[in-house]
């Protein structure tokens, strides 16, 4: 089975994120984790199960204006943020108006503040409806990885990632084994 694992990513923590998503998924699928201006409808159609997710920018998927936003704010000369390699390049919005319809399974994921998701917002809802109406059939509900005010992923996010790819990697497993073989 083949998993592609989508993301966007400003300042490297959703990166952090995608890779442990996908390193939790490979005990079951053959995964690719690939940023989102190097995600092409050709990878899409070739999995099985296709993952998702980005950064929460003013409570939901990133714009235009909230990217330009963050890359000055590292551009800052008493900034510590570093932009991730492909910060500059599209965003999920713009990746997913240039996709049609396709028929795996899906998962989204964000990365948000940690605070209560009532005053952050959560991309993940945005980016799974947008994967519903691709057609796309969703197998988990969002989920959010959570950041320090500092721009910081909280310390045992990378390895609840892995967790989260791991267990959602035995679910369609489980889903996909023979009637005969389950318990």
């Amino acid at each position: 089975m083949r998993a592609v694992v989508v993301y966007e990513s400003m300042y490297g923590n959703t990166r952090s994120v995608a890779e442990a998503i996908g390193a939790g998924l490979s005990a079951a699928f053959q995964v690719d984790v690939v940023p989102v201006d190097k995600a092409d409808h050709q990878s899409l159609e070739r999995a099985d199960l296709v993952v998702v997710g980005g950064p929460t920018h003013v409570h939901g998927m990133s714009r235009p204006s909230t990217r330009q936003s963050a890359v000055a704010a590292a551009a800052k000369p008493d900034s510590e943020l570093t932009l991730d390699p492909d910060a500059e390049g599209p965003g999920l919005r713009k990746w997913f108006s240039s996709l049609s319809t396709s028929h795996a399974k899906a998962a989204a994921f964000d990365t948000r503040i940690d605070l209560p998701a009532m005053f952050t917002g959560r991309a993940s809802k945005g980016i799974a409806r947008r994967l519903r109406r691709l057609g796309l059939d969703l197998v988990v509900a969002p989920e959010s990885f959570l950041v320090t005010k500092q721009n910081h992923l909280e310390p045992d996010e990378v390895t609840r990632a892995r967790q989260w790819g791991s267990r959602l990697a035995e679910r369609l497993a489980a889903d996909s084994a023979p009637a005969d073989r389950r318990g």
